[in-house]
């Protein structure tokens, strides 16, 4: 029994990997995820002493024999509450099922749209604005576990799929989540949706709040503020940007993090703040930044720019220490770009690293987050 709950618990663990990187520090498990993985889900009602439950929906796969489960077969996310049905997922090869919480028969239809979907792996851009269409309806609704599947999904979306549904984002309820100290952990993602729904009012109160964050040096929310600061504001406001953060050596870590993450979304959203607009800035951060210039460097590869080629080769011939997550970044750049794949590049290797260790720590540096993602 262990063993497979533990296995349960690691698959539930295992989805967080899709989240947006703006909103993961706010991002749980993802139902939506486990219903699309998992082979079997169900709704069903608990009797009135907890010892079996009836199947009401079928949401996926097939309806159990009798259609009743025991419930010495139902490991509880949270105790069954009277007559309310229960979204009870299992596997083929669970001998229980799961419940992830109490939902109303009126969204099975809903769950099974879900449930029919593709695993965020595979979604493309057409898919996640299907699905954020799909979701926009359930934020927040007055059911917890309808509002935490909406939630989950928008969080885990791309930013740029975010943006294909501003005409149908309500700017009331978004200025009153943030308003909301119950939903202060989704302020990263209505911070987003507040950017892309927002008006004049809107940036000027969000521009004074990334104002007070610079001059306390607080990150709290940080990526989330610039970007939408950048979406309402425009390319002209990124000229601020650079000179007060990353120009400012004064600057903590964790400040140049989110700040290069707002940056990093709209780079690869491509829209509102021009690509090579947020290239330039990355520049300007590897002159300015050189002992973690690499911070930028796996954006630059998945965008296929090879013009930071040089400065990185001769940044880690100068000498210059790095830090290591940067050193890491620079190399799987290098290896990746056509000069790197010719072998036109002498790699060199830091002091204290094996051939084996480099060798072994490069080849997964593509998986591995620099930013705190």
């Amino acid at each position: 029994m262990t063993r497979w709950l533990l296995g349960v618990l690691l698959l539930v663990a295992s989805v967080d990997l899709a989240a947006c990187p703006l909103c993961l520090g706010a991002y749980q498990s993802s139902t939506a995820e486990q219903l699309v993985l998992l082979k079997r889900a169900v709704l069903a009602v608990p009797s009135a002493d907890g010892s079996s439950y009836r199947v009401v929906e079928v949401i996926k796969g097939e309806r159990p024999a009798s259609g009743i489960i025991d419930g010495a077969a139902v490991h509880l996310k949270s105790p069954a509450i009277g007559s309310t049905s229960t979204l009870l997922v299992s596997d083929d090869t669970w001998p229980m099922w799961m419940s992830l919480g109490a939902i109303g028969v009126e969204h099975a239809k809903w769950l099974r749209h879900i449930a029919a979907g593709k695993r965020s792996v595979d979604m493309n851009a057409s898919d996640w604005q299907a699905r954020v269409a799909l979701m926009l309806p359930y934020l927040e609704n007055s059911e917890p576990l309808v509002a935490e599947i909406a939630y989950g999904e928008f969080a885990a979306a791309p930013y740029a799929s975010l943006l294909t549904v501003k005409p149908r984002l309500a700017t009331p309820k978004i200025r009153k989540w943030l308003a909301d100290p119950k939903l202060a952990s989704r302020q990263p993602l209505y911070l987003l949706l507040l950017g892309v729904a927002g008006n004049a009012q809107d940036a000027a109160a969000i521009e004074r709040q990334v104002d007070a964050a610079w001059k306390s040096g607080d990150a709290t929310n940080l990526g989330s503020m610039v970007a939408a600061d950048l979406q309402l504001r425009g390319p002209a406001r990124l000229a601020w940007v650079d000179a007060n953060y990353l120009r400012d050596h004064k600057r903590s870590t964790r400040e140049l993090e989110a700040v290069l993450l707002a940056l990093s979304v709209h780079g690869n959203a491509n829209g509102r703040i021009p690509r090579e607009r947020v290239i330039q800035s990355y520049r300007m951060f590897m002159t300015e930044h050189k002992d973690v210039a690499g911070y930028v460097a796996q954006d630059l590869a998945a965008w296929q720019y090879w013009d930071a080629v040089p400065e990185y080769v001769a940044l880690l011939n100068s000498g210059v220490k790095q830090q290591y997550p940067s050193y890491i970044a620079i190399i799987a750049y290098l290896r990746q770009s056509p000069a790197g794949k010719s072998g036109n590049i002498d790699l060199p290797r830091p002091e204290g690293i094996s051939s084996e260790q480099s060798t072994g720590t490069v080849r997964k540096a593509s998986a591995i987050p620099v930013l705190a993602q």
